[in-house]
């Protein structure tokens, strides 16, 4: 299965099986294993082209990576959330295949950046895990496999960005004028970055695994050679037409103006 959210073939399970918060960027409370409201009854979304208008950016910024669908179509065979009877098990499955095709994701990406670096076999015996019924993934060790995919990351980021670079990992940079920081081949690996300004940045070999960009303003930066970027991040931001992406990411409808 693919590792990019296709909602045409899920049965709507991030509506359903996840929790939210308003203060977490949707415009209500709901309970994990409720229904949201804007759900419709063939599993479509009511407001799915005015999210972030409607108070809904949360929706925005989530993906799944392709877990979805994985897990309607082939871990319970295109059972609906309306076919099952605990909704506990299947919203613990899609974390568990959530994080798991996360970590395929960025092991691709390293495979491509640094070919022989590992990360090609680790992708493959990821994939081969997914297949697995509920409780053989619910039983994984997935804190194990996110520290091999996690060693694995670090050697190729250090690797691809060389002595000598910012070493800013974990730092709280919220709020921050960053257009005049050369943050070339940084390390801003899990920085919390929220509505920082980053207009026009070169972000070349800038590793920015985990890195919180929820409204940082991304206007007119460099961000195709960025490493470890992902969609969630990508859609939680700020963008327009001159920020340039890695072409397996899709360009947030919000940029466009």
């Amino acid at each position: 299965m693919d590792l990019r959210a296709d909602c045409s073939r899920c049965s709507g399970l991030c509506c359903v099986l996840l929790p939210f918060h308003a203060s977490w960027g949707f415009d209500a409370d709901k309970e994990g294993g409720a229904p949201c409201h804007n759900l419709l009854a063939d599993d479509g979304c009511r407001i799915h082209d005015r999210l972030r208008p409607s108070g809904w950016p949360g929706c925005v910024a989530y993906d799944c990576f392709g877990a979805g669908q994985h897990i309607t179509q082939v871990t319970y065979g295109g059972a609906s959330w309306r076919d099952l009877d605990d909704l506990g098990e299947m919203g613990a499955v899609l974390s568990t295949v959530r994080q798991l095709h996360e970590m395929r994701w960025l092991l691709r990406e390293a495979d491509r950046r640094a070919p022989g670096s590992g990360a090609e076999e680790l992708d493959q015996k990821i994939g081969a895990l997914t297949s697995g019924t509920p409780v053989e993934l619910l039983t994984l060790d997935i804190d194990e496999l996110h520290e091999r995919t996690g060693d694995l990351l670090r050697s190729v980021s250090t690797a691809l960005r060389g002595p000598g670079r910012p070493e800013l990992a974990r730092q709280d940079l919220a709020g921050q004028d960053l257009r005049t920081a050369d943050l070339r081949a940084a390390d801003l690996r899990g920085c919390t970055l929220i509505a920082a300004d980053l207009r026009g940045a070169d972000l070349s070999a800038t590793d920015l695994l985990g890195a919180d960009l929820r409204d940082a303003d991304l206007r007119g930066a460099r961000l195709d050679a960025a490493l470890f970027l992902t969609q969630p991040q990508v859609s939680a931001a700020i963008g327009d037409p001159s920020t340039t992406l890695d072409e397996r990411l899709v360009r947030p409808a919000h940029w466009s103006g």
